[in-house]
This record gives C-alpha cells, structure tokens and sequence, in this order.
C-alpha cells in the first residue's frame, strides 16, 4: 500500500491507524469532522518541510475536513490513485443516540457512501470497523459463524452496514473486509469507558464501586487494533467479517485490579464479592483463528504494558478527559 483513505481518523483507532501508516510510508488522506474536538491527536502528525527532511521514509498525511454526510462530494477533490479505504467514521456511539434509528440510519448510509467513494478514488479494498453489538448476548467465543442477534440501535445498524457494504463492494469489484471490534483500549480512549473512568477516578483519588465484575472481556490496546486493521487491508479474505481482540479472555475484576495497581496498588476500589450478574452480558472474547490463519496478526501488548501507556497518556490530558 502506497496510498490510503481513512474516515473517523481523530478518532482513538483511526489516529491510531494513521500513525502505523504514516510510520510504514504510506501516505494517508485523513477524512476528519469540521471542528473536530480530537483533531490534536493528528496535528502532530501533519507533514511539514522539516519533518520530510528529517524522515524521508515516513508518509505524508492530508487532511480533508467532511462531514460524513457528504462523503460523495469528495471524488474529484482526492483523485483516483489510492490502494485502501479504512472506514472508521460513525456517529453516536455513545449516549442517547446509540438506539436511535434515525441516527443509526445515517451511519448506514454513511458506510455506502463510503464504499462508492472507495470505488471512485480507485481503492482496491474496503475494510470498515464493526462491533461486538452485532452479536447481542452470546456465551461462546465470539466468530462469524454464530448466530448475529443485535440488542442496540448501534449494534443493529453495524449488522445492516455490514451486510450492505458487503453487497455493494460485490457489486463494485472491491474486496471487503470487516473488523468486529470487542473492547479496545489505549490513548484517545472516550472519557465514558469503562477503562477511562476507572483512570480518572484512580488518578483523582476517588473511591469507587463497581459491580461484581466477574464478566470474562476481551480487551486489545488500540496499536494491536490498528496492526489487525492494517493486516485485514493486506490480506483479509473478501466478503469475510473477522473478530477482533486477543483471543484470552479475563475475569472484568482483573482488568480492574491491574489498573489500580500501574496507578496506585493501595487504592481501595470497590469490588464486592457477592455475584449478580445476570443484567450484564457475561463473555465477550474473541476467536481469532481466522484472523490469524488469514493475516498472520498477533498482538504483542500485554495488558498490563498498555494500561500504563494509557495511564500515562491520561495524566497528560487529564484537563480534557
């Protein structure tokens, strides 16, 4: 790859992605919000004189500022020559919007805009971000062959996405990809995560109570993430949805106690030892035999490694968190 397209790129895994692009060489269009409030998270990145003189082999970041709505109008704006489309553009993600559906339906439509615009700036492959939502409530290990039952407005759209852009990508002669995101975690993470709270409580000092925690998660740092992404671009078999994390699962609590422990071991956090848990979705981990068969990807950061990347991250960005 030479020349890539990225939606939602200031967003946690899609500044992560352009970083690891960048790194490799390849140029990357970068398809931001106008006003983005994460936009920081690529200025650094922007290509200057300087910088090319300084490391010739790092690629050339452009930024393109459009709404997702307007995703079509880009085509005589980026050209033809571009080798991948990374779509990681999607709205309300979080809070009220996530079940409603005539927002949900935007992003639908948003994702075959996307796909068209991949096709008419010459992109070979289409490789988009999907969700653990798209299952609903399951106890096995999460693969494209169990039964898809969305919960969530979110969850509903990203299965409706998903089986459009698969059929549009046919049409248009464009290999798809799909990623099935579980639980990522990393720099630029979104304040509202699970993760995040717990570090700014932490950081803050304040005590804090959790449920039982006893649900076995999947979490992946976002540079594994980005890596898989990359890796399903090169060699993610067409019209194949992958889930994506590391494949070992751990008890919710764990992830907990290692947060407080790369923060401060003599915290007191709240877990207490009676189990009801029948409200909360019990396992979600990944089966990435496929992905690794497929691609070759395996992750290489531990999470206790990355939660103290993120801590360190949110000490430095605490006044915006």
């Amino acid at each position: 790859m030479k020349e890539v397209i990225i939606t939602g790129a200031t967003g946690m895994i899609g500044s992560a992605v352009t970083k690891l692009m960048l790194e490799k060489g390849v140029n990357v269009t970068a398809i931001i919000r106008p006003m983005s409030e994460n936009l920081e998270y690529l200025e650094n990145l922007v290509e200057t004189d300087e910088k090319r003189i300084a490391n010739s082999e790092s690629g050339i970041l452009r930024l393109v500022d459009c709404d997702l709505s307007e995703l079509r109008t880009l085509r005589d704006k980026l050209g033809w020559e571009h080798d991948a489309f990374f779509h990681f553009g999607w709205a309300h993600t979080f809070g009220p919007g996530r079940n409603d559906a005539s927002k949900q339906e935007l992003n639908i439509k948003a994702t075959l805009d996307a796909v068209h615009l991949a096709y008419e700036t010459g992109c070979k492959v289409f490789v988009s971000a999907g969700s653990q939502a798209e299952f609903g409530i399951s106890s096995a290990r999460l693969s494209d062959e169990l039964p898809k039952d969305p919960k969530t407005g979110f969850g509903i759209a990203k299965l409706a996405a998903c089986r459009l852009s698969q059929l549009e990508c046919a049409n248009l002669g464009i290999r798809h990809v799909w990623g099935r995101v579980l639980s990522c975690y990393g720099p630029g993470d979104n304040k509202s995560t699970m993760i995040m709270s717990a570090i700014r409580a932490m950081l803050s000092k304040e005590h804090m109570e959790f449920n039982p925690a006893e649900q076995i998660w999947d979490y992946i740092y976002v540079d594994d993430l980005a890596n898989a992404f990359i890796a399903l671009a090169a060699n993610g078999k067409d019209q194949k949805c992958y889930t994506l994390g590391t494949g070992e699962g751990r008890l919710l609590r764990d992830y907990i106690y290692a947060i407080r422990d790369a923060i401060d071991p003599t915290l007191d956090i709240g877990i207490p030892e009676a189990s009801d848990t029948d409200e909360y979705v019990m396992k979600l981990e990944a089966d990435i035999t496929d992905l690794v068969s497929d691609t070759g990807f395996v992750p290489e950061v531990s999470f206790e490694d990355g939660i103290r990347r993120t801590v360190e991250w949110a000490k430095e960005h605490m006044t915006i968190m």
